[in-house]
């Protein structure tokens, strides 16, 4: 990718290396690595130039040379385009992960449920899972914000409201709630 400061990923996820390289720059380089060696035991992530180019390079303990973005599963460059959208240093005011899991392997949920719940502190971010393990990464993730001694302010916290949905002779309802506790939906304003 040609190399430039990338605050907001595209929506086809093209400037990849650039968003990441702006979050390593301006963002949570911090919170980036974490995500990475959380997900992938103890990797780190760094991007090289080549020219005017961007590359992204991922290492890996026991490997003898960084793996390029070439090399990469699509599952793991799904997981970083995630890492890209949600350490956004520009996060948008709404945030919406429509099966956020698929491609990915199922030992990346827990990492992926705990990189959702992070990024909730600075924007809305809805999910829509068909993965249970998913949804239980998320109340996992959700439930140690709760009890970690590091977040003694509960304003910080994010709001957190799992709606299940299921199917009663072709018609979808919410099956956790009663219709007095279905959250109202309110516009943001401009």
């Amino acid at each position: 990718q040609l190399g430039c400061y990338t605050p907001v990923l595209s929506g086809d996820g093209h400037d990849m290396a650039g968003g990441l390289l702006t979050i390593g720059q301006i963002g949570d380089n911090e919170a980036l690595q974490q995500a990475v060696g959380d997900a992938f035991s103890g990797a780190s992530l760094s991007i090289a130039s080549e020219g005017n180019r961007l590359i992204v390079q991922m290492h890996q303990p026991g490997l003898l040379r960084p793996l390029s973005a070439a090399e990469l599963s699509d599952g793991t460059l799904r997981y970083l385009l995630l890492v890209a959208a949600l350490l956004s240093p520009r996060p948008p005011q709404l945030l919406v992960l429509n099966e956020p899991e698929t491609s990915l392997h199922p030992d990346l949920l827990p990492a992926l449920g705990r990189l959702i719940t992070q990024a909730a502190r600075q924007t809305q971010v809805i999910v829509v899972t068909h993965a249970n393990r998913l949804l239980s990464a998320l109340e996992d993730a959700q439930a140690s914000r709760y009890t970690s001694d590091e977040d003694s302010d509960d304003t910080a916290l994010p709001d957190w409201q799992p709606i299940h949905l299921e199917k009663d002779l072709g018609e979808t309802q919410i099956a956790n709630l009663n219709e007095s506790e279905i959250p109202r939906w309110e516009w943001l304003s401009a």
